[in-house]
């Protein structure tokens, strides 16, 4: 998708950016200071209702809090979505002060540490076990509580899903226990005290094709369907996880949500009411809900030219958008889209390098963009960068003060 497409999706007033209703220019000054990250609470709205009306209804909707956990936004998505999966103690907290109970909070992600899972159990937040000592430790802390710890196994599978950003199943993996090891597992700590809910399989992130999102999430019904002979009870929990991916850059398509509706439909109605009835399908997304409602702002210090190259010195950088710089594990760097968020109606001047203020030559957020004629204070807008922003970035480097965040 091209720059003007994200500008036209905001909308634009008396030429500038509009976000959450509010023209760029009015709602820096509302935050009082660049850089900032700004999230459109309308957008917002909007995906969770496009995602309502594809999905199948029985179909719940998880929001993996990894994404994005400013309160504000876990607040307000908490009122609409089913769930919510957390990866950290401090995560977990958050969750829990929202209005989802807390058997609808799921805990993933390796390496938990003992006193996170004790608090998970006390809880009763479903804890998605990765290892075996992942297992020993919950069934510890059950004993200790008093309590029945509600576990769901996650799974690393047998394939594979080409063409995602980050591949998280099939091969060697830190997440999850191997397909093949499951049963035993099982058959071990069957009769621990423990409440196997079901499972969780996900094989990927941010996947642009749909036809491969649908075919994982075929093999990951079959692949439950096949461990599920080995539980004492019905599935009751099944996570097919999400990957469903946004356009970053002009060459990128939006993905097709109507076709991944499609095939999952086919799977409720199908597989899923045939062999395990009693089970809730949950679909866990977090990039694909907040990723496209958000903009990143930073302000215009210095432009200069060297050796005939034009520069605009940003006071943000790579410290608080690594992706968009190009290191948050890209093999080809290539640009986000880019604005003159107070400029949008005007022509292109020439190209341009942006940026950051970082000593580092890694500090590039724009790369020979073509954009009108910036010069010192006006505002630089970056688009999709509701997800894996702030906290995914290295916000202590150098020490520069970190972003603010609003949701408009």
């Amino acid at each position: 998708m091209k720059p003007q497409e994200h500008v036209a999706s905001f909308g634009v007033r008396d030429g500038e950016l509009l976000v959450g209703g509010m023209p760029l220019s009015r709602l820096a000054a509302r935050v009082g200071s660049t850089p900032f990250f700004a999230y459109d609470r309308a957008r917002l709205d909007a995906r969770i209702d496009q995602l309502r009306a594809a999905l199948p209804a029985k179909v719940e909707l998880s929001y993996a809090m990894k994404a994005n956990p400013m309160v504000a936004v876990v607040q307000h998505l908490a009122h609409r979505v089913d769930r919510i999966d957390v990866a950290s103690a401090l995560e977990m907290r958050a969750a829990l002060d929202t209005t989802i109970a807390p058997a609808r909070v799921s805990f993933a992600g390796p390496g938990k540490a003992p006193a996170e899972i004790r608090q998970a159990v006390a809880a009763g937040i479903i804890v998605e076990v990765e290892s075996t000592t992942e297992m020993k430790r919950v069934i510890a802390a059950g004993d200790e509580l008093g309590v029945t710890p509600n576990v769901a196994i996650r799974v690393n599978p047998d394939f594979a899903v080409k063409g995602s950003g980050m591949r998280m199943g099939g091969g060697p993996q830190q997440f999850g226990i191997d397909a093949e090891q499951v049963p035993a597992v099982l058959r071990e700590y069957a009769g621990s005290g423990i409440d196997v809910l079901g499972f969780h399989v996900f094989a990927g992130s941010q996947n642009l094709n749909a036809e491969v999102i649908a075919e994982a999430q075929r093999h990951t019904v079959d692949l439950v369907g096949s461990l599920a002979e080995h539980l004492t009870a019905p599935v009751r929990y099944l996570n097919i996880g999400g990957g469903f991916g946004i356009p970053y850059t002009e060459r990128d398509q939006p993905l097709d949500l109507s076709a991944v509706a499609e095939s999952l439909h086919r799977l409720v109605e199908g597989p899923i009411a045939e062999r395990l009835p009693e089970a809730t399908p949950v679909v866990e997304l977090g990039r694909y809900i907040v990723g496209e409602c958000g903009v990143y702002v930073t302000r215009v210090l210095d432009r200069k030219v060297s050796r005939g190259r034009t520069y605009l010195v940003v006071d943000g950088g790579m410290h608080h958008q690594l992706a968009a710089s190009g290191n948050f594990g890209q093999a080809i760097r290539r640009n986000y889209p880019l604005v003159v968020g107070n400029r949008v109606q005007e022509p292109d001047g020439g190209g341009v390098h942006v940026v950051g203020c970082l000593c580092t030559p890694l500090d590039l957020l724009g790369d020979d963009v073509t954009l009108p004629d910036a010069d010192i204070d006006d505002l630089i807008v970056i688009f999709q960068q509701g997800a894996y922003g702030r906290t995914a970035s290295p916000t202590a480097f150098l020490g520069h003060p970190e972003p603010a965040e609003i949701l408009a």
